[in-house]
């Protein structure tokens, strides 16, 4: 107990603090340093300088890459702090050896960093998160996009604002996916917050034209536009209702595990993984309208998931 004691008011003494941290943006800062964007749990969200690491043979350089977890001793310093020791506690190195796990990563930060908080312990963001790097990392090839998707919705979850997945969010009506009827369809309204019959939404806005999943795009100033409004932003077939509902659960039904949902819902069979891109747009969407911001990371989910989907047989 004093040694701790005395351990602190050195510290405090000479200016520095411990953290533990995970990298989520790494920026060049004059002529050898990086300016670190770090989520912690002690403190939340912050700034600091690697000092030197961008120089050859830094003790900082690998230390200071993208999503590298580390114990970190800091200075403080009069605009911006600095790392003065990084013990590396995780790199996930899986991540980096594939571009569509490092893509659906940097995803999933810009949405940390929507939501993460400054000055204030932020201990669940951060297991959370690390939590799904992990499991990305480990991935199989099918598994990337319903891992996204998932931990999309349960970053959204913690932040208070997870969508309603199982029953109608106009007539709070239970909603299940009918694989029998051919053309059945159900509707999302993101300004809602959910599912919704589209025979709830009819009489809301009847003149209202619904779109497929796969065609609704984000528009500029919808979020003030649509505010308040239970308006329909897409039509979900099935398959795609009932991976949205899948989200919450522990174990997701990918790969051997995921069933063959349709024989005769259109011109070929269905499974679920034809649905996990369609569950990720809508999400995205989601999050963009009650965040406020535009996920930039999105346009590289388009291009290495729809490209990979076309090579499918």
């Amino acid at each position: 107990m004093i040694a701790h004691l005395i351990l602190c008011v050195s510290s405090a003494m000479s200016g520095t603090y411990k953290v533990t941290g995970i990298n989520l943006k790494a920026m060049p800062m004059g002529e050898s340093d990086r300016l670190l964007t770090i989520l912690t749990k002690e403190q939340g969200l912050m700034k600091a300088i690697a000092m030197g690491s961008r120089k050859q043979n830094s003790h900082l350089g690998g230390r200071s890459g993208l999503f590298v977890i580390n114990h970190l001793l800091i200075a403080k310093g009069r605009s911006l702090d600095k790392i003065t020791q990084a013990e590396t506690i995780e790199s996930f190195a899986g991540l980096s050896q594939d571009l569509r796990k490092l893509t659906a990563s940097q995803y999933l930060a810009e949405l940390v960093l929507f939501q993460a908080l400054s000055e204030q312990p932020q201990e669940d963001l951060f297991l959370l998160f690390t939590n799904q790097l992990q499991a990305l990392s480990q991935a199989k090839s099918e598994e990337i996009l319903p891992l996204l998707a998932r931990s999309s919705f349960q970053l959204l979850a913690l932040a208070g604002i997870a969508p309603q997945l199982h029953s109608c969010c106009v007539t709070q009506a239970t909603i299940l996916p009918d694989f029998e009827t051919k053309n059945w369809r159900v509707g999302f309204s993101v300004p809602a917050g959910g599912v919704c019959t589209l025979a709830a939404l009819e009489q809301i806005q009847p003149s209202k034209k619904p779109q497929p999943c796969r065609f609704s795009q984000p528009k500029k100033g919808d979020r003030g536009r649509q505010s308040g409004q239970a308006q329909l932003t897409f039509e979900l077939t099935a398959p795609e209702l009932y991976a949205l509902q899948q989200l919450p659960q522990v174990e997701l039904p990918i790969g051997e595990n995921s069933p063959n949902l349709m024989q005769n819902f259109s011109h070929k069979p269905t499974t679920l993984e034809d649905s996990w891109l369609s569950t990720e747009r809508v999400l995205r969407q989601y999050a963009q309208y009650h965040f406020d911001r535009i996920i930039r990371s999105a346009a590289l989910i388009d291009a290495c998931f729809q490209s990979s989907l076309l090579m499918s047989p």
